[in-house]
């Protein structure tokens, strides 16, 4: 009799054992369309590789929407375990103390598959402090690029190959395709982000003074500069003639460029499927232009993007599963997966290997030149990337004060002093909530 209890109840245990719950993990997310299908094909994959635990990917929404939603659910008591943040929402998250749970603590308490050393720094650089200590997960990370049209290249008796590589090389390039018969020479989508932004880190100069506010929250905005003034300056009377088009905010110039109204255009290269399936034309993927006579140019450009934050307040059994999570989706294959399908840039050098021996980059050589252009030099503090607070506004204001510029109703200089002091005003703001 004794015999059949211990029997029983070994058989109890086995079945429990069998039949236990795997540990389960919401991720609040912001990817739509074909992007949110590779999320999803993600989680399954790192779900099929165990039994002890279960990603849940959830999609809540717009990136701010996302970002709003985590916020509200975490004062409530109910935060999921991980929240998809875009990189403009990095201060914020840094700022809102007791809230999250910095990933090189996670990885070292539960001795996860992690080293530092592994990641692409011009991307990591963005989520990390300035002892290199990563504070999220970096997900979906873009950067900005040239793309041009070739066939509009041959028609203005441009080399097809031969990408304008300086700024005064691409104006003028941009006057032939106009005076070739297209409707404009160019046009730029996130005005902030790929004029100003990456902009300054490419010409290796403060867009803000404290590393770009990695340094503290007294920062400054000081990108007003004759450099800026110029560029701006040269792309407003080139409005006139419409050389330059401007498209709108956020991605709206894209049709402009993929309808062969203008012959090259500013865009990130998470865009670059959107290209292949929009223009009607074979068009090139070339690096961002720069000043020659500006020392040490170019740098490095800077990224955009998302990246995984962890909230506190969980129990050990999840965050074992999270910290699994991320050595999972570090690993080269998964990376390689990821950028490969949905145009995003892999986050570790080995998958950018990876990649490369594949042969994907003879068949996608854009994709390949954003990344030479994020490794173009180590990073510095004018390149490590941008951390504001109310960095959101700050782009409304940008935006809004550039428009107004090309509307005549503010000159350039004025313009960019404006941006500058009402940026500067929402710094302060932000210090003061958060000091």
């Amino acid at each position: 009799m004794k015999r059949f209890f211990m029997t029983a109840f070994t058989l109890v245990l086995i079945a429990t054992a069998v039949f236990a719950e795997p540990v389960s993990v919401d991720f609040w997310h912001a990817m739509t369309g074909k992007n949110g299908e590779i999320v999803q094909a993600v989680c399954d994959k790192f779900n099929a590789s165990q039994t002890d635990y279960k990603i849940v990917p959830v999609f809540k929404g717009s990136y701010s929407d996302t970002m709003n939603a985590g916020i509200a659910a975490f004062r409530a008591g109910q935060a999921p375990g991980i929240i998809q943040v875009y990189e403009v929402g990095t201060a914020t998250m840094m700022a809102a103390k007791g809230a999250i749970k910095p990933v090189y603590q996670l990885m070292a308490e539960n001795k996860a598959k992690f080293d530092p050393k592994a990641y692409i720094p011009t991307i990591t650089s963005y989520y990390s402090t300035s002892k290199g200590e990563m504070l999220s997960m970096p997900f979906n990370s873009s950067t900005a690029v040239m793309y041009y049209n070739k066939e509009a290249f041959k028609k203005a008796g441009l080399d097809p190959e031969k990408p304008p590589v300086t700024w005064p090389e691409f104006f003028d390039y941009a006057k032939k395709l106009k005076a070739s018969g297209m409707e404009g020479g160019f046009t730029t989508n996130w005005i902030s982000w790929i004029q100003l932004e990456n902009f300054s880190a490419w010409h290796n100069q403060s867009f803000g003074t404290k590393s770009n506010g990695f340094d503290g929250l007294d920062t400054k905005l000081v990108f007003n500069t004759p450099l800026t003034l110029k560029h701006f300056q040269t792309i407003y009377d080139l409005s006139k003639d419409k050389t330059f088009i401007y498209g709108g905010r956020e991605n709206k110039a894209n049709p402009l460029f993929s309808s062969g109204q203008v012959g090259m255009h500013f865009e990130s290269i998470g865009g670059y499927g959107s290209m292949k399936a929009t223009c009607k034309f074979e068009f090139g993927v070339a690096r961002l232009p720069y000043y020659a006579d500006v020392k040490g140019a170019p740098q490095n450009s800077i990224i955009g993007g998302a990246s995984l934050w962890v909230f506190n307040g969980k129990g050990k059994p999840e965050y074992k599963a999270i910290s699994e999570f991320f050595a999972f989706i570090s690993q080269p294959e998964i990376q390689a997966f990821w950028h490969q399908n949905t145009g995003y840039l892999p986050i570790t050098k080995a998958a950018y290997e990876l990649t490369k021996s594949q042969g994907f980059y003879v068949a996608n050589p854009g994709m390949e030149v954003a990344i030479n252009q994020l490794l173009n030099k180590a990073p510095t503090g004018n390149s490590m990337g941008i951390r504001f607070g109310n960095f959101n506004i700050i782009r409304e204001i940008e935006d809004q004060t550039w428009e107004d510029i090309l509307a005549g109703k503010i000159s350039v200089k004025d313009g960019l002093d404006k941006m500058v002091k009402d940026g500067n005003e929402k710094l302060r703001e932000f210090e003061r909530l958060y000091k």
